[in-house]
């Protein structure tokens, strides 16, 4: 039996912190370190750099890191594993190649390939997500470094631990471990005390990148390099793998892995064991991420300061009407951030957020600039705004579709150039929801608080595409025994009032004390059309937690 894989990520996102890559590499002992670079509004990114120039289209940030990370790798015996290819792995893997031979480091770069769909009228990118066959086989061929396009975030670490540990691609539950590893790693320091429900307790003022020991039998140990920063608990690991999921199957190219077999005990400081994951069969289609230009967009935000606030915001929506009327969707929001009385001129303030979207960028660029621009001598007392308002700009749509497996050609392109055929699952299984499990005995009655559902419960949120999710889970077996009964899709929607008219389907982990809910539609078109006040539902989580309800005193 071969030892532990001992795997790193050092990016969780486009933008993520530069130095990681080092750290991580001269930080402690690895044998594989990977590289996140792709969110869904990458692609879109990365698409609209393509238009200007076809040579780009991949993280350019990944082959800058490279200038150190390569020689570093190299002496270190260290793979690299990254999707930063985005839209042109073979163009990175060109470039890379291009700055080995600069450096004088004999680093072998594959690549995969497939991933990269027929674009539809109207769209800019069609990317299908593939799984680690390509990774696994580019790293078989020998190479030191591996770049993708679009993979599944796990797909780079299921990828790397199926080629160290030889897996075939029907070992489901030791491939279903890895996934649920990757998941983990995929968002680099939010495992390790980074956008921590708890983090108070905690120093998080840098935490460090984390680090999976994974096993042959597929089980794993979550920790970090010694003398990081932040923490890693069952808590940071519980955030993070009811991160942007959704119900008890996590499906994915090779293997849908059974999240409500998850088990997860302390294993020394810093160190969380992960075991028990089943593995089943991957569904017979592909997801795929369609990006599209969706029109254009323009906001002008208005700061109403001292008395008669309603009545300030009121004269400004009269006043702009027309000049709004044109446009296809128009958004006002007030934000009461105003106190009474305040001791600053900035507290004693509310924000007017105007969002206008149209086809036209006549329509929400001039007309409606110009119109905000002349209220300033003829409107509230105290008028003025945040910024000057602009021209507008480009939006975004994110769009999810499906496609047949085996219509994609899923490639690996190895060092020498030889091109390899990665084959669709030997075998599919349809998913289906699981049925609510058993709910745990309640809490026998006793006398109730009102206070902040976060005194007893933690929260992580997040987006994908137009739709979100807010993962809540408890800290004590107490604790979840009350959640459980409390925390009903009712229940929810009272707390979150911009959840009353949506679909909202809650997900029940009793291993991981944890409740899952699903929001369809929050997000509208998804986070590039930046529809909504936090268009990633990266607080949505929080906001949850803020709000007040009959706690059980024996809790607090």
């Amino acid at each position: 039996m071969k030892r532990p894989l001992r795997i790193g990520n050092a990016s969780g996102f486009y933008g993520d912190r530069f130095d990681a890559v080092r750290e991580m590499l001269t930080g402690g002992e690895l044998d594989v370190l990977t590289g996140d670079y792709l969110a869904e509004l990458t692609m879109l990114i990365l698409g609209r750099d393509r238009l200007k120039d076809p040579g780009l289209g991949y993280a350019k940030t990944f082959l800058r890191q490279m200038e150190e990370g390569l020689g570093l790798a190299h002496e270190r015996g260290v793979r690299i594993v990254a999707n930063a290819g985005g839209l042109n792995p073979a163009g990175l893997a060109e470039a890379l190649g291009a700055l080995a031979r600069r450096l004088g480091v004999p680093a072998r770069v594959g690549h995969v390939e497939g991933d990269r769909l027929p674009v539809p009228d109207g769209a800019l990118t069609a990317n299908a997500y593939l799984g680690g066959g390509g990774i696994t086989a580019c790293l078989r061929g020998g190479a030191d470094v591996v770049v993708t396009g679009r993979v599944t975030d796990a797909a780079l670490v299921s990828g790397p631990a199926a080629w160290w540990h030889g897996w075939g691609p029907e070992e489901y539950d030791r491939l279903g471990g890895a996934v649920v590893a990757g998941h983990v790693l995929e968002c680099g320091t939010q495992a390790t005390g980074g956008n921590y429900a708890f983090f108070t307790g905690h120093d998080v003022r840098r935490p460090g990148f984390p680090v999976a020991e994974l096993h042959e039998d597929g089980s794993c140990v979550i920790t970090k390099q010694d003398g990081t920063g932040g923490v890693v608990d069952i808590g940071t690991v519980t955030a993070q793998l009811l991160y942007e999921t959704a119900g008890a199957r996590y499906a994915g190219p090779d293997v849908t892995a059974r999240l409500d077999t998850v088990r997860l005990d302390r294993d020394g400081p810093d160190r969380v064991r992960i075991s028990g994951v089943r593995g089943e069969a991957p569904p017979p289609t592909l997801k795929a991420g369609l990006t599209r230009l969706g029109g254009w967009r323009n906001e002008v935000v208005f700061v109403l300061t001292g008395l008669d606030i309603e009545a300030k915001a009121r004269l400004v929506r009269e006043q702009l009407a027309g000049a709004v009327a044109k446009s296809a969707d128009v958004r006002w929001e007030l934000a009461r951030t105003d106190r009474a009385d305040a001791g600053t001129e900035e507290t004693a303030s509310a924000l007017l957020r105007l969002v206008v979207r149209d086809g036209d960028p006549e329509v929400v660029g001039r007309a409606v600039s110009g119109a905000a621009v002349e209220l300033a001598l003829g409107s509230y007392p105290g008028f003025h705004v945040t910024a000057p308002p602009g021209k507008g700009e480009p939006y975004g749509v994110l769009e999810t579709a499906y496609v047949e497996a085996d219509a994609v050609a899923h490639t690996a392109v190895l060092p020498a150039g030889e091109r390899v055929a990665v084959p669709p699952a030997v075998r599919t299984r349809a998913l289906e929801a699981v049925p609510e499990p058993e709910l745990p005995e309640r809490l026998p009655p006793g006398p109730v608080r009102r206070a902040p559902l976060g005194l007893v419960a933690g929260a992580r949120s997040g987006d994908k595409g137009g739709d979100a999710n807010v993962g809540v889970w408890a800290r004590t077996n107490d604790a979840w025994r009350w959640l459980a009964h409390e925390l009903t899709v009712g229940r929810v929607r009272e707390l979150l009032p911009e959840t009353r008219d949506l679909e909202v389907v809650r997900h029940v982990l009793p291993n991981l004390r944890a409740l899952n809910f699903v929001v369809t539609g929050l997000l509208g078109e998804g986070v590039a059309s930046r529809a909504r006040f936090d268009p990633q539902a990266k607080a949505v989580g929080e906001w949850l937690r803020s709000r007040h309800l009959d706690i059980p005193e024996a809790l607090l």
